[in-house]
């Protein structure tokens, strides 16, 4: 499986089928980094979405797996942003405008991509975001295309 740069935007195939580790994995690097978007989390905690704030979390980290695993066709990281700004809007009546979607989404493709390719970074991933105090995604982004994070 390759991404391939098309026109600016990324685009990944989708056709492999993965172990059901590597698919547990995937799912948990998508709630982990879910569960340190603060923009996200701001949300949750003061129950913008309603009083079932926490599901609607819960259930966007299944409606983002579903979105990668279900596409028939190429991902763009364009689509992933619409994909969650809208998600936001709807389910949380929440706006966010200070570039966390774009680093939120790009993370997302670059764990997608890591899981077609079998490159199971999930462990690394999970340590760091862990470690991370001030819960900047876009940190992570910047340290792994640098390879600061050894991965």
């Amino acid at each position: 499986m390759e991404s391939i740069v098309q026109n600016g935007h990324n685009k990944v195939s989708t056709t492999l089928k993965k172990p059901e580790v590597a698919v547990s994995h995937l799912r948990e690097g998508i709630a982990l980094l879910l569960s340190r978007w603060n923009g996200l989390q701001m949300a949750v905690q003061n129950a913008w979405g309603g009083h079932d704030s926490l599901q609607k979390s819960h259930q966007l980290v299944l409606d983002i797996f579903s979105w990668f695993s279900q596409s028939k066709g190429p991902l763009y990281t364009e689509d992933l942003e619409n994909f969650l700004h809208e998600s936001l809007l709807l389910s949380f009546n929440t706006e966010i405008e200070d570039g966390s979607i774009e680093e939120v989404a790009e993370q997302l493709m670059i764990m997608h991509e890591e899981y077609l390719n079998r490159n199971h970074y999930t462990k690394e991933i999970k340590l760091y975001l862990r470690g991370t105090q001030d819960c900047r995604i876009g940190v992570w982004v910047k340290e792994r295309k640098k390879g600061l994070l050894g991965v």
